[in-house]
């Protein structure tokens, strides 16, 4: 197994619906974070294919002057995932209770999970289900900082420090047969801030591993 039944642990371990019962319309990374995962999907999506973004909010961050055939929205708040405009439908599903999605085998060229990934217990199941509804050629996009809600990310995420973050969403990919080596972008935000009065930089990290399906 990729990951012991400690690493899986979370501080609160409630259900994961009731904490986000209420509706949070906040954007959970800086506007530098934004910019770079917008340009990472202008770079790597396709225009007028199907998209799935999954564990989403009231913004994908996609391209503004990019069309999609179709864009289908998950989460676990269904007032946020109504707001979204960029959405065609979504479903809300708690991805740790029930990781099967209701999407057929091979119907998308792109899964996207921002900022989310952290909070997975079951990754082997979540990335075999990422695999089967992507077209072969199809790719995942894992987007993420240092920011989490603490009480509900994964022990060996609360634990690990950047770089074993990386490390540990590749070898998410690499347990599931059918992907493609996983690729890494990470840029330091240059987000306005006063870390760089002192010319040092500012802003959230901003880390993404990506990987296609053979």
């Amino acid at each position: 197994m990729l990951l012991n039944s400690n690493q899986r642990t979370k501080l609160d371990d409630t259900n994961d619906t009731l904490f986000y019962e209420a509706p949070r319309f906040v954007t959970h990374v800086d506007e530098g974070f934004i910019q770079q995962l917008t340009d990472l999907y202008r770079s790597r999506l396709k225009p007028n294919t199907r998209i799935l973004d999954m564990m989403s909010s009231w913004v994908s961050h996609l391209p503004e002057e990019m069309a999609f055939a179709h864009v289908e929205g998950h989460g676990l708040n269904g007032e946020e995932l109504a707001r979204n405009p960029r959405f065609d439908h979504y479903f809300v599903q708690n991805l740790n209770q029930d990781p099967k999605l209701p999407l057929d085998d091979q119907s998308l060229d792109a899964v996207l999970n921002t900022v989310s990934v952290q909070y997975v217990q079951y990754p082997e199941a979540i990335f075999s289900e990422i695999h089967r509804v992507l077209k072969p050629g199809g790719i995942a996009i894992i987007s993420f900082s240092n920011r989490m809600f603490y009480q509900k990310a994964i022990a060996a995420w609360r634990d690990g420090s950047e770089a074993s973050r990386v490390e540990l969403v590749k070898r998410y990919f690499k347990a599931i047969p059918g992907f493609t080596e996983p690729e890494v972008v990470t840029k330091q935000s240059q987000a306005p801030g006063i870390f760089q009065l002192f010319g040092m930089p500012g802003g959230d990290p901003f880390y993404a591993v990506m990987a296609t399906r053979s």
